[in-house]
């Protein structure tokens, strides 16, 4: 899952940025109204976390500019406008749920679970698919009922795969959807990390499609 960070708070943006990294989100954090737009309508992303008191362009009408652009991602409000008017204003302008400032991390990233389980079209934190099973909220890995200890981009890429099993991906857009925009990228990162996944779970997890990229394991 690929998140847009958009704060112009330092503390709490570097706080978010923080949480984000544990939880083992690629994201991208920008601080103003106009990169947040252009970010959101030029990358594909999975989530945008927007606050809305911004500068050079109000969060609102990022919104609703993204929502008129015809992108459909999947929008998170964080506001410290409480009112019960100013979240009907933010729901009915097409955010998809609406946080109010001070929260709790763990209810940040409850809601950002939420939010991916409904995109994966799941009930529960738990992915499972054949022989495999990915706890998004622990991030922990089982392999036949046995524990599996994954790195970090690993997790990652292995999530992708799984939560999209009839999708075949790039080499570019599995990077994009892992690393960041400032990351320094090798060309064979993703092989490298195609061939632990096959050490660490089984040979056929995740199948080369020729030509093309790679898919998880089509059972």
């Amino acid at each position: 899952m690929r998140i847009l960070l958009v704060e112009d708070d330092e503390l709490l943006g570097s706080g978010l940025n923080d949480a984000l990294e544990r939880a083992h989100y690629a994201h991208e954090w920008v601080r103003d109204g106009r990169s947040a737009l252009r970010a959101a309508t030029s990358s594909e992303f999975d989530l945008i976390i927007l606050d809305l008191g911004l500068p050079q362009l109000d969060g609102m009408e990022v919104l609703k500019q993204i929502r008129a652009r015809g992108k459909p991602t999947p929008v998170l409000v964080l506001s410290a406008r409480d009112a019960t008017r100013d979240r009907i204003r933010g729901l009915n302008a097409g955010a998809d749920d609406y946080l109010v400032k001070p929260f709790d991390l763990d209810e940040l990233l409850a809601r950002v679970h939420a939010i991916e389980r409904r995109r994966s079209g799941v009930a529960t934190n738990v992915v499972r698919r054949g022989k495999l099973e990915l706890d998004l909220a622990a991030m922990a890995v089982t392999c036949a009922g046995a524990p599996v200890s994954l790195q970090r981009r690993e997790f990652m890429l292995l999530k992708k795969l799984i939560e999209n099993p009839n999708q075949v991906f790039s080499r570019g857009q599995l990077e994009e959807s892992i690393y960041g925009w400032g990351s320094d990228v090798e060309s064979n990162t993703i092989d490298v990390h195609v061939h632990h996944l096959r050490r660490k779970l089984y040979p056929e997890v995740i199948r080369t499609v020729r030509g093309v990229g790679y898919r998880i394991d089509p059972l």
